[in-house]
């Protein structure tokens, strides 16, 4: 089967849409393509998800989407599975899978290989790929190869395309349904079935770029753009508790200017999945062909060491007040309101402040107990022992001289 014929039966939703990975990019995808009728895999290797969502089960910001999903898997538009199905018409697979930092002894692609490898396994002519996840420079390319040594020929009998993913969790203004996206598709018919696709997703706003690395550089670039201003922000916040003077005074001051400024605000360091990770292919791509990229790579240092310059301050503090090292750390998740511990500004002064010798207990509404293990795993801290508290009442902070607020969210439960 042709592109042009895959077109065509698309157009009727006579196709099967695989999304592999159902974190907070590829679940709201997926409910949002079934819900528009088109028949929607939902894989995730993660088994106790899988079986969850079999059970009708939805955790933490899955909730948000509970009335679409529970209307889209009783009439069977949305089947979870921890593997692709086989079908008949065409496949679309759209990959949405973590990306890990290359550094931790870890290929960076190796989950975005692996669903392809599983995709290929099942696929025939006619079929279209397309990469949501943030990835290195020359990822597509790689793809590519990979989809041809299977036999077919990209823009004639398989469709290739990168639409990387732009989501916010929890922003009230821009979701799923309105952020415009890039893409990079590789033919014409390929770019039409991802129109028909997106139209779905965010009306096909789609701003199509020619080359795969012009769109992979585009969404690494973009949060460049974000760590290199909060580490600027964090630097300039550094020097105003020095100087004796309200930072927040001089942003406030700064943002009356029309043009030219965007306001950033201070924090504990940036964190999550993206911010942190994805400056870092661009630094690696910059490495590879010789070339410095000095200002990625400062911001990267400010952004670990805010951390440790608010601990150090903790310390400064208590010992001039003659007050006991003991801490309440309050917001361990990335960004207020929301589970997502990846990464996390908060667990690494949790870690600073136990090397200092503090005691130390966490406080977040967010936090489970049962997953532990694996928020310290994706946080670099494994063995790390600490206690949790479940509320900031009078008996639960006795005994206690320092509350270090990293994310705000406490104040909302």
């Amino acid at each position: 089967m042709k592109l042009k014929e895959s077109l065509e039966r698309i157009k009727s939703k006579d196709c099967s849409i695989q999304i592999f990975g159902l974190g907070y990019v590829g679940f709201p995808l997926s409910i949002r393509l079934a819900i528009s009728g088109f028949n929607v895999i939902g894989i995730d290797t993660d088994q106790k998800k899988i079986e969850s969502l079999k059970n009708k089960v939805l955790l933490g910001s899955q909730m948000t989407l509970k009335n679409e999903f529970l209307e889209s898997i009783q009439v069977g538009k949305f089947v979870p599975s921890d593997n692709p199905i086989k079908s008949e018409n065409p496949c679309i697979g759209i990959i949405c899978v973590p990306t890990p930092i290359s550094e931790d002894n870890k290929d960076s692609n190796v989950y975005v290989n692996l669903a392809a490898d599983k995709f290929l396994e099942l696929s025939k002519p006619g079929d279209v790929l397309i990469l949501e996840s943030s990835v290195e420079i020359g990822t597509t390319d790689e793809i590519k190869q990979k989809v041809e040594s299977k036999g077919f020929h990209v823009g004639e009998d398989f469709g290739l395309s990168f639409c990387p993913e732009r989501i916010d969790p929890l922003n009230p203004k821009w979701k799923l349904e309105n952020i415009p996206r890039i893409i990079y598709s590789s033919d014409d018919v390929t770019f039409q079935i991802a129109q028909f696709i997106y139209k779905n997703v965010n009306n096909s706003n789609l701003s199509r770029v020619e080359s795969s690395k012009t769109a992979e550089l585009v969404k690494s670039f973009e949060n460049s753009f974000r760590l290199v201003n909060i580490s600027l922000v964090n630097e300039l916040a550094i020097l105003c508790d020095k100087l004796g003077v309200n930072v927040l005074e001089v942003i406030e001051a700064a943002s009356t200017k029309p043009f030219g400024f965007m306001p950033f605000y201070p924090g504990a360091g940036a964190g999550g999945h993206c911010i942190p990770k994805d400056p870092r292919f661009l630094l690696g791509s910059a490495k590879k062909i010789g070339l410095d990229f000095d200002s990625i790579e400062k911001a990267i240092t400010i952004n670990t060491m805010i951390p440790k310059y608010i601990v150090k301050s903790i310390e400064n503090t208590i010992s001039e007040l003659k007050l006991k090292k003991t801490v309440i750390v309050c917001g361990l998740s990335y960004k207020p309101n929301i589970e997502d511990m990846r990464d996390s500004p908060g667990f690494r002064i949790l870690k600073e402040l136990s090397s200092a010798g503090f005691k130390v207990v966490v406080f977040d509404p967010y936090f489970k107990n049962e997953l532990r293990e694996k928020y310290q795993i994706e946080n670099n801290i494994q063995n790390l022992d600490f206690d949790k508290i479940d509320d900031l009442s009078d008996e639960s902070i006795n005994g206690f001289d320092c509350l270090c607020i990293v994310q705000s969210h406490f104040k909302n439960k």
